[in-house]
């Protein structure tokens, strides 16, 4: 089968691009020959089609041009449908599978694909195709809804960058790539947790177009034995951002008697914690690869997932899992679709008399942690992801005009 995967960035940059990459590997592995269609930008990984990317648009650069560029890049400009519909005709793909492309790219690309009668899935990573501001959050932090049944509201509350101008976009973009239309070019939108679907089907998508399938953790995650001895330390790995609740997590820690709380990862809020939180319990290391990441991961007491939006299906928890680690996860969101008595705990998201009450009851139960990786094992691996894939992938085809 030949298959074209897209998603705006081709870097480890996030959940959304780490989860497309692996997903080539596996298909490539796995026989077929896949084609990838992103921006172009400085830290991409090489690729055959690189040729075919559209140029880098930026919306933090303030030159006239570029201001230009990002705003009408989101509709569907003139460079991505004539780049696109080259490597629709060069590739010749069976199937088109999208992942994040708003904005950057925009669905025009699925559009162009459907009207060739190429058959397009969408793995959804986020809510944009419900919420213009992507996360179900308002300026302030807190949880909002109100998109659901009033998408006009994200200019009422200026939820994009607290911007009357930048969410009067975000909203016509949600207007322009509506539903209806978005329902109409897809043959299946895959979702990645049940949370995630049932949101979809509360906004207005059809149930029967959804179809469930976590993500998974890829094989070479997952050990023969994981570590028995673990130590008094306790992980925070991920994006340093407001909505994932880092700081709720260090303001707990500073009340934490013999752990240590060890965070990895760089983002807007990084310096700002450190300033206030660094100490001898709490340890900030910056960015680091997965070897790094494992390394801790693998000798931790427990994995905190403190996030206080809606997450989808965090990688983090899986990659945790797989070497045996439980997790403390908030509850909120997918999150508690991954965690049970016998590999975590939850607790009540961004509340920190809460999530004390959880460490210390994290600390002292007894884990099987071989038993949490071979668990992890048959929900998430790559076998299990691929079969199910594959499936959609063929049901696609088939349904076609």
């Amino acid at each position: 089968m030949r298959i074209l995967l897209s998603n705006k960035f081709f870097y480890p940059r996030g959940g959304d691009c780490i989860h497309t990459m692996q997903l080539k590997e596996l298909l490539e592995k796995n026989g077929h020959e896949v084609a990838v269609f992103a921006m172009q930008f400085p830290e991409n990984q090489e690729h055959t089609y690189a040729a075919y990317w559209p140029s880098e648009v930026s919306f933090v650069k303030k030159s006239p041009q570029k201001i230009l560029a990002s705003l009408i890049r989101p509709f569907g400009v003139t460079e991505v449908k004539k780049k696109w519909t080259k490597l629709l005709n060069d590739f010749r793909p069976d199937i088109v599978h999208l992942h994040n492309i708003h904005s950057q790219l925009s669905p025009v690309i699925g559009l162009i694909a459907k009207t060739k009668n190429i058959p397009v899935v969408w793995t959804l990573h986020d809510y944009k195709l419900l919420c213009p501001a992507y996360t179900f959050r308002d300026r302030s932090g807190n949880v909002c809804e109100d998109c659901l049944q009033k998408p006009e509201t994200v200019i009422r509350k200026k939820c994009i960058k607290g911007s009357s101008f930048a969410s009067l976009l975000g909203y016509l973009e949600y207007k322009k790539w509506n539903k209806n239309l978005l329902s109409s070019v897809t043959s299946q939108f895959i979702a990645p947790s049940a949370f995630i679907k049932h949101k979809m089907i509360a906004g207005g998508f059809p149930d029967n177009q959804i179809t469930h399938l976590y993500n998974f953790s890829g094989d070479e995650k997952f050990v023969n034995k994981p570590v028995l001895q673990r130590n008094n330390t306790v992980l925070y790995f991920g994006r340093l951002s407001q909505e994932k609740g880092v700081e709720t997590l260090c303001r707990a820690f500073k009340r934490i008697v013999g752990m240590k709380l060890i965070v990895i990862g760089d983002g807007p809020i990084k310096y700002s914690l450190q300033n206030e939180y660094a100490s001898t319990d709490i340890e900030f290391t910056g960015y680091q690869p997965w070897s790094v990441i494992q390394e801790y991961l693998s000798k931790a007491a427990f994995a905190v997932v403190p996030s206080e939006w809606y997450e989808n299906n965090p990688l983090t928890i899986l990659e945790a899992l797989a070497l045996g680690t439980p997790v403390l996860g908030a509850d909120i969101g997918g999150i508690p679709e991954l965690i049970s008595e016998n590999n975590g705990m939850l607790f009540q998201p961004g509340n920190v008399t809460s999530l004390l009450q959880k460490i210390n009851e994290m600390k002292e139960k007894k884990w099987m942690y071989e038993t949490i990786s071979e668990n992890a094992k048959k929900r998430f691996s790559m076998e299990a992801f691929y079969k199910k894939l594959l499936y959609i992938y063929n049901q696609s085809i088939k349904q076609k005009v």
